[in-house]
């Protein structure tokens, strides 16, 4: 029955389609629409062509890791760096996910990356979800790391720029995105799992609201350190000083959530006095 019901829905659209372009044919001052359909679907497919390679050089690629079977030596890689070093591991999972998401659609992304990168994580100790997360996290982005990048190069025909340098600006915008994993990994609290000794002393909901504040603060710092913007814009002393705040927020060990949020409260103070001996009223 659905797929009856379909094929009606698709033979009326066509029906109403060529009932609007005879309309147009017919009516005089409908004619031009008719020369603009045609450059409609010329751009389109000129545009489709660089999205149409990006898609033939993934199934190359994962065409090349599953029958090859890298991909399951890979996971045995990463089990044994990450019994010695976690984050080493994590790296690896990373860069994996990279190049298992280029240019998929986000169902068969996950599928594939939850299915040959997760169960390493899960090996390691990582909770299922967070485990999950991470690999799906980096499978969508790969949409914005080069070479594919399929997103941004779907978006250069609008911009009308290359989709290369759009893929290089989305990475150093996007940057701060790239830790939050991590971050995720190492304070599992952040995705609303088990609480750590904070939960354990003031309660689960305060954590939950200490590990939020702390990411949003520091991928914050991040963001004025890549973009070098603030209230006005930032210079580079202050640039480097959000940047170690941002870091020493991110990373979990001992006194680092001390020092990230003394030196973001030194970046505000550093970046407001500048700004008002200069005379430029904040944004």
């Amino acid at each position: 029955a659905s797929a009856a019901f379909l094929e009606y829905g698709v033979n009326l659209l066509v029906l109403v389609i060529g009932l609007l372009v005879a309309a147009c044919a017919l009516l005089k001052g409908a004619r031009p629409t008719l020369g603009i359909l045609r450059d409609a679907l010329a751009q389109g497919a000129r545009n489709a062509l660089p999205v149409g390679i990006a898609c033939a050089i993934v199934g190359i690629v994962i065409g090349t890791l599953t029958l090859t079977g890298i991909a399951s030596t890979f996971i045995g890689a990463i089990i044994a760096v990450g019994e010695n070093n976690l984050f080493l591991s994590l790296v690896l999972t990373m860069l994996t996910c990279l190049v298992l998401g280029m240019g998929i659609p986000t169902i068969p992304n996950y599928i594939i990356t939850s299915s040959l990168a997760g169960p390493a994580l899960l090996e390691l100790g990582v909770p299922l979800l967070v485990s999950h997360m991470f690999v799906f996290y980096f499978g969508i982005m790969a949409d914005l790391t080069p070479p594919v990048a399929l997103a941004c190069f779907a978006a250069g025909p609008i911009a009308k720029a290359s989709g290369l340098k759009i893929a290089l600006q989305a990475v150093r915008l996007a940057v701060a995105g790239f830790v939050i994993p991590f971050m995720a990994v190492y304070t599992p609290a952040l995705m609303l799992q088990d609480g750590g000794p904070l939960a354990a002393s003031l309660g689960y909901p305060v954590e939950v609201a200490y590990i939020l504040l702390k990411a949003v603060l520091g991928v914050g710092l991040w963001g004025v350190a890549v973009v070098g913007q603030f209230l006005g814009r930032a210079t580079l002393p202050e640039r480097l000083v959000a940047f170690a705040g941002g870091v020493s927020l991110i990373v979990a060990l001992p006194v680092s959530d001390e020092i990230g949020f003394a030196l973001a409260a030194l970046f505000g103070v550093l970046h407001w006095l500048r700004l008002r001996r200069q005379g430029q009223a904040p944004a």
